[in-house]
């Protein structure tokens, strides 16, 4: 399995980005793919999941309604568009992969010890 992250950038406040992920060698069917973040000094905070087979989603709170992904299965991709960003979205942005689909994506929050795979990261920072 291998993740890799693009798109990741400098932007101003109430600006916007597009997060890349390529995630290729899955072969079990409750696999599911998202991204972390974490910011200096913070704990690792679950963003946003999907279900490449039936599309089901999750979102944290701090993220709905500004946040949207997506994925391009013939590609093996998947997007994180993100919106109305702020300072307190700055951190580095990780694609995840976990073998436990249905697990992350019926919980109430994201927990990264049920990620099997992580990504390299790419660093988003919004200025004020």
């Amino acid at each position: 399995v291998q993740l890799v992250e693009s798109g990741g950038g400098l932007v101003q406040t109430g600006g916007s980005l597009t997060l890349s992920c390529t995630a290729s060698g899955f072969t079990h069917d409750d696999y599911a793919i998202g991204w972390f973040r974490q910011a200096p000094g913070k704990e690792r905070e679950g963003v946003s999941h999907i279900s490449p087979r039936d599309e089901t989603t999750f979102y944290a709170d701090s993220v709905k309604g500004r946040f949207t992904i997506t994925s391009d299965n013939a590609n093996n991709l998947v997007f994180l568009q993100t919106g109305s960003l702020n300072p307190e979205d700055t951190a580095i942005y990780y694609c995840v992969g976990t073998r436990r689909g249905c697990v992350q994506l019926s919980s109430n929050r994201l927990n990264p010890q049920n990620e099997d795979y992580w990504g390299q990261g790419t660093q988003v920072t919004v200025s004020s």
